[in-house]
């Protein structure tokens, strides 16, 4: 099967997503007045997710008054997984006191233009709307504290200090989006 989705260098598809917060997200609206823009592809059920919530909302607060914002995106089938349903993401985010727009892909599409694999999977795009780094958060999902290279980190301040992002691509880690069939 070939891999679809946007490529390094390339612009990031455009979305407009139903968030658990009630309001209805637009990239583009956050691309206008943001220096990059975070998008993960997460879900409420995945054990990797899970490991990585806090180091996620840790970003967002790292980096939110430097002109970046993080998007979670829940793309998986609620019909075969319904632990994902909508209203199941809006317990997840009140639960979990998500700090950084929770949204759903209902159709999928979002999912498959960002050519997202995993959750959780990050894209990040800087002010145009080029996708600047894809892959891991970082290289240790299991124990925060022994984290040797958080590539996100990493990349996140190396947009926003306007410098090339290296590595632009790490592998994701975690589990496969549930397609529908």
């Amino acid at each position: 099967m070939e891999k679809m989705g946007t490529a390094i260098g390339g612009y990031a598809p455009d979305f407009e997503l139903p968030g658990t917060d009630g309001s209805v997200h637009h990239l583009f609206r956050y691309l206008e007045r943001l220096q990059a823009v975070g998008v993960v592809f997460m879900c409420n059920h995945c054990p990797y997710v899970r490991l990585y919530l806090e180091r996620l909302k840790q970003i967002q607060t790292e980096f939110q008054t430097q002109g970046f914002t993080l998007i979670g995106i829940n793309p998986n089938d609620a019909d075969r997984y319904p632990d994902d349903s909508f209203e199941n993401m809006r317990e997840f985010a009140e639960q979990h006191q998500l700090n950084f727009p929770y949204l759903r892909d209902v159709t999928q599409d979002v999912a498959h233009s960002f050519g997202a694999e995993k959750t959780p999977q990050v894209f990040l795009l800087n002010r145009d709307g080029i996708l600047c780094y894809n892959g891991q958060i970082d290289d240790n999902a299991d124990q925060p504290e022994a984290v040797g290279t958080a590539h996100f980190r990493a990349a996140i301040a190396q947009v926003l200090s306007g410098q090339p992002i290296t590595p632009t691509y790490i592998p994701p880690i975690g589990c496969s989006i549930k397609w529908r069939p």
